[in-house]
């Protein structure tokens, strides 16, 4: 009874791999959770409700508005359903989740009652796709996928197989007990040690103007402190990122704070930075800035050489490291070579509690990957060497590193 007392929320999208949520529905039943069932008017193309409720002991919900004909019906009762069930649910399971479904929730569209409790939702969502491999590899669905996951939705990627069209790929949901798996572990492994704790994050890099329409910056994509914004907010953290331009979306409930520059940068982290328990600085802050801005456009005419004066832009780690009283503080180190001889030099000379050292030469670990390298070292010079690993995971590695 590994679940007992879980309140499991089930949705069912129209799709032929709806015949599998049956016997998931049965094995949350037999390991104690409460299961309540959503379908939508497609859905009921490939399996009963009658069979669901039936399994789940509930009412299986399917419209947002009840069958009323004005001619014989005398009375109407409503219900707030979807602002109800996304109260109740500890997790909302959507399996399988089609492309159509799964295009609905990106954009927010919630013209069946699925995707109207997907958006009154509180707690966390969790899609397993399912489709032919082509319309899962198609570029409109592998982008609304990831801007899901960058909202913080979880997902279980589909698995190869024998599919609906009779061809082989990758598309098929996986098997029931797989679901049931994922979701057992998700719910009695769920993180919630950084309730009450504040974190501050930077992410992103900055951009130095050097006239009105052109700037110093870097390669920065800032998914590092995303996703790090991300899994402190799910473990419980109250966490405000401050970002510089990126085209990323907001993780749940984080605070986000948008700068340009360096300045901007240092001067939102000094106004905030002594309420914070924990502060990690995952930015791309430029180290050198035009010393002068030309306002307009420089033109070329007339130019063939120009030249830009620099000074060095304020280190704002170094900054946090020489007030550091009351929060932890860790930083990121970008090497191409004498990697732990110079991480650990910018460890001390910056009084960092944790550094996180990578190289952007190793594949996977480059600018704008969703995957990362990463070695750990901390104060006492321990040196932890990590596989490559998704951004998320190793930002919940670094979490842990960090607070415990």
């Amino acid at each position: 009874m590994s679940l007992k007392g879980k309140k499991i929320l089930l949705g069912i999208s129209g799709g032929i791999a709806a015949y599998k949520i049956c016997e998931l529905v049965r094995l949350f039943k037999k390991n104690g959770a409460e299961v309540k069932v959503i379908m939508t008017p497609s859905a009921v193309n490939f399996v009963s409700p009658v069979t669901l409720s039936t399994l789940s002991g509930n009412e299986v919900l399917i419209n947002i508005f009840p069958d009323v004909n004005p001619e014989t019906t005398e009375s109407v009762e409503t219900k707030t359903w979807h602002i109800n069930l996304g109260i109740w649910a500890d997790v909302f399971l959507i399996a399988p989740a089609t492309a159509n479904t799964v295009a609905k929730i990106t954009q927010g569209i919630s013209d069946n009652f699925l995707t109207a409790v997907v958006l009154a939702a509180r707690c966390p969502i969790v899609l397993a796709p399912s489709m032919d491999e082509d319309m899962y590899k198609n570029e409109i669905t592998t982008y609304n996928l990831s801007k899901l996951k960058e909202r913080g939705y979880f997902v279980i990627p589909p698995e190869r197989g024998e599919l609906a069209s009779g061809l082989h790929g990758e598309g098929r949901m996986p098997e029931a007990q797989t679901l049931y798996n994922y979701i057992d572990t998700y719910l009695n492994n769920k993180p919630s040690d950084l309730t009450g704790i504040k974190i501050l994050i930077t992410a992103g890099p900055t951009y130095e103007p050097i006239d009105d329409v052109r700037y110093i910056g870097n390669y920065s994509s800032g998914k590092m402190g995303f996703q790090l914004a991300k899994a402190a907010s799910l473990r419980g953290a109250e966490v405000t990122l401050i970002t510089g331009p990126v085209s990323l979306e907001t993780p749940r409930n984080v605070n986000r704070k948008n700068i340009q520059t360096s300045d901007e940068m240092l001067s939102a982290v000094k106004k905030i930075y002594k309420n914070f328990n924990y502060i990690i600085m995952s930015a791309a802050v430029a180290d050198f800035k035009p010393k002068e801005f030309h306002k307009g456009k420089i033109k070329k005419e007339n130019t063939d050489n120009y030249s830009i004066e620099l000074e060095r832009t304020t280190d704002i780690l170094e900054f946090l490291g020489q007030n550091k009283k009351s929060f932890k503080l860790a930083g990121f180190a970008l090497e191409t070579e004498n990697e732990i001889e110079n991480a650990n030099r910018k460890l001390k000379n910056k009084n960092l509690d944790l550094i996180v050292l990578n190289n952007p030469h190793e594949e996977g670990a480059g600018f704008g990957t969703d995957t990362n390298i990463a070695t750990l070292i901390d104060n006492n010079q321990n040196v932890q060497k990590l596989e490559k690993m998704s951004k998320f995971d190793l930002a919940n590695i670094i979490l842990d590193k960090l607070t415990k």
